[in-house]
């Protein structure tokens, strides 16, 4: 079973959902084996959005596409206020470890423009209109919504998955 969640690194209610729900499924659900999470891309808020999108992409390159991800969340501070420049997004690149002129080559050069608009796309096929939105095996769940809600949605997509 696949959750798929469309998200934007600026999105303060992503930003809720990186805090009240993902680490618990990430714990109840995906280190488990029972839920495999795809993190994919809604970079909606501006050209901050869409760097952080593409150097989150690059430091998957270097195997630390998570480590990254948090580093960016935890760094949230409002739409388009500089917290997601170009130069930020590449000291944060350091900071996670991450081989420097590797990053640099890749994030200059929008290695990764393409994928993330495709994202962007996508998501936009499937009606996606807000951040966070999830898909739960195809279900769509929009919003920062409860954990205990959202483990609800989980818990009625692996019982139908278990019937068929």
């Amino acid at each position: 079973m696949t959750v798929v969640e469309f998200s934007d690194f600026q999105c303060p209610f992503c930003g809720r959902f990186y805090k009240n729900v993902e680490p618990r499924l990430l714990d109840e659900y995906v280190k488990t084996g029972k839920v495999r999470f795809v993190y994919r891309d809604f970079a909606f808020l501006g050209d901050e959005s869409t760097w952080a999108a593409e150097a989150a992409e690059c430091a998957d390159e270097q195997g630390k596409f998570w480590e990254y991800h948090n580093y960016l969340f935890e760094r949230q501070n409002g739409e388009n206020q500089g917290a997601f420049s170009k130069v930020n997004l590449k000291s944060f690149a350091k900071a996670v470890g991450l081989e420097g002129s590797k990053f640099d080559q890749c994030f200059d050069g929008g290695k990764y423009t393409a994928e993330v608009e495709k994202d962007l796309a996508d998501a936009r096929a499937l009606g996606v209109n807000a951040t966070p939105t999830s898909f739960i095996n195809g279900v769509k769940v929009t919003g920062a919504v409860p954990y205990e809600s959202f483990k609800v949605s989980i818990e009625e997509a692996l019982a139908n998955a278990a019937k068929e």
